[in-house]
């Protein structure tokens, strides 16, 4: 058999144009395609990651949002309880203290009556004893109370030691008549006892003495005498003093500290 190169020749050069011809109008097309389709494939491969990744972002927000919300929440709550206790311990600290006050105000009216009876028991006894005294000293004596009483201050102020005299004595000679000694008294003296009183100064500390006569009647029928922040004072308060501890101490009655 006789072999046609030239047949072979020509189809191999058909062969090599299809071959060219594929490549060029078929192969490369397919083959961009495919490089399109796994673009697309890829891109979107990339956007379902990042979605994922996004899906996961905001899981994880959400979850650490949820903690600070539960925390917030646990906060709160203990911020809630302490707040309720403090204010427990508040009100019962104020009722605590509104009770205290409202015993000791008791405690205050109850004191403040027993010493309005205790004042008024002075008093009566003050009125009695007087009223007893001047009758007494009348029927027996023919002695007033007053008469009575200067006799008894003239008695204590002769009988004073010699340091309170002499300080007592410094004070009364710088007395004058524009600053004169005072010679207080619960009573009205009659002008025979200020003159025996009077007397009394003159010769105790051997010059005339500048004196004021005044009554005051807080002294519990007492007598006083002062000059230049010095004082000598006798007066029946003293017995009812030790009276009045007495009846005290039989009501039951303590003074407060």
């Amino acid at each position: 058999m006789l072999i046609d190169w030239f047949t072979v020749g020509a189809q191999l050069l058909n062969f090599l144009i299809l071959v060219w011809l594929m490549k060029r109008f078929l192969y490369q097309p397919v083959l961009d395609a495919i490089a399109a389709r796994e673009q697309k494939i890829a891109a979107e491969l990339a956007d379902a990651a990042a979605t994922q990744a996004g899906a996961t972002q905001q899981q994880d927000e959400f979850r650490q949002k949820n903690e600070a919300f539960d925390e917030q929440r646990a906060g709160l709550l203990q911020q809630a309880r302490d707040a309720a206790k403090a204010e427990g311990e508040r009100l019962q600290v104020q009722a605590r203290e509104a009770a205290d006050a409202a015993s000791a105000a008791r405690a205050k009216a109850q004191l403040a009556d027993t010493q309005h009876l205790r004042a008024d028991i002075v008093r009566q006894t003050q009125d009695q004893v007087f009223h007893i005294s001047r009758r007494v000293l009348g029927d027996l004596a023919s002695v007033s109370l007053e008469q009575r009483a200067s006799e008894v201050f003239i008695q204590r102020l002769r009988a004073v030691d010699d340091a309170a005299r002499d300080t007592l004595g410094v004070a009364l000679k710088a007395a004058s008549e524009a600053e004169p000694g005072l010679l207080r008294s619960a009573f009205d003296l009659p002008a025979e006892q200020q003159a025996a009183i009077q007397a009394a100064l003159d010769e105790l500390f051997g010059q005339p003495i500048a004196l004021k006569f005044q009554t005051a009647p807080e002294l519990v029928s007492g007598i006083e005498l002062s000059a230049q922040g010095q004082k000598l004072a006798w007066s029946i308060s003293d017995y009812l003093e030790t009276l009045a501890s007495g009846l005290q101490e039989q009501l039951g009655v303590m003074e407060p500290a």
